[in-house]
């Protein structure tokens, strides 16, 4: 089963799906053996992660994609990738796609912001219009050579133009064929509850501490029809934390002595890495000892 696949079958079960974030490879592995059975690549993260800048479309296609086919490599997982815009108009998209696809990944979000686009619990974003969003998504599907490959929709109208322009947005771009659809940044409880009532594809929703939409339990949003429940930065954040303690215990205390209940062993590490697979095809693969083939 490839990894479409088995996306798809998430999405065509009972039951809702939790889908952290990850920003690398290393953050998707620890997801795949805390029991995730999706993870996605964190635009946002991502940004934060490798730039040390804020989510306002400042990461390139090349970079994208890299870091897609690194985590895609690491784990098992479907791996989500976010596209941001697409990088451009359709014609962009349809590259996009492609190399997204060629790089791993089980799906792609695509959104109807102005490029640049802003993190979707930030002000200030803008959107594109519904048809020429259309037209990118229609190049989005007419792009796949893998059929299995999730196409997502994502709409940030809510912030622009209010909920019922962002509903009328998915549902247009569910007519266009798109897999799932996503309403980014919705107010209330209300309002998370209205938009799978109104649309017929998978839901997929963005769980984000502090922002801009409430933070339900799984099950409320499982009984509300979401299917694909996002925490797109819980790990960045908890990294951040980690980080923050261990480094600043390090410059007050001048070593990690009382901060070492923070950090992972340096055998857990090594394990994490697989550094005993690597001994094992270094072995394999070493060359014969010459006198001995004598």
């Amino acid at each position: 089963m490839n990894p479409g696949q088995k996306l798809r079958q998430l999405l065509g079960g009972p039951k809702a799906v939790l889908m952290p974030g990850a920003a690398n490879a290393l953050t998707a592995r620890i997801a795949e053996e805390a029991g995730f059975r999706v993870v996605l690549f964190t635009g946002a993260g991502f940004s934060n992660m490798e730039l040390g800048d804020p989510d306002l479309g400042l990461t390139t296609l090349t970079e994208v994609v890299q870091q897609v086919g690194r985590m895609a490599e690491a784990v098992d997982l479907p791996v989500v990738a976010d596209a941001d815009t697409g990088f451009g108009n359709p014609l962009n998209v349809r590259r996009t796609v492609r190399e997204l696809e060629r790089a791993g990944a089980a799906a792609i979000v695509l959104e109807d912001q102005v490029f640049p686009k802003r993190c979707g619990h930030f002000e200030g974003k803008q959107v594109i219009g519904q048809d020429e969003m259309v037209m990118k998504l229609v190049a989005a599907l007419d792009a796949r050579r893998n059929p299995d490959t999730v196409i997502i929709a994502r709409t940030d109208a809510r912030a622009v133009s209010g909920l019922a322009d962002a509903i009328a947005r998915a549902q247009a771009y569910e007519k266009a064929g798109v897999d799932a659809t996503f309403v980014e940044a919705p107010r209330t409880v209300d309002e998370l509850a209205e938009i799978p009532r109104r649309l017929g594809v998978p839901q997929m929703c963005n769980m984000v501490e502090g922002g801009k939409t409430p933070v339900l339990p799984l099950e409320t949003l499982e009984t509300m029809g979401y299917r694909l429940i996002c925490y797109a930065n819980a790990a960045l954040r908890g990294a951040i934390k980690g980080m923050q303690v261990v480094l600043q215990g390090l410059a007050r205390d001048g070593g990690t002595e009382k901060v070492l209940d923070q950090m992972v062993s340096w055998e857990e590490r090594q394990r994490l890495v697989r550094l005993p697979e690597y001994n094992k095809l270094e072995a394999r693969y070493a060359a014969p000892d010459t006198a001995k083939s004598r």
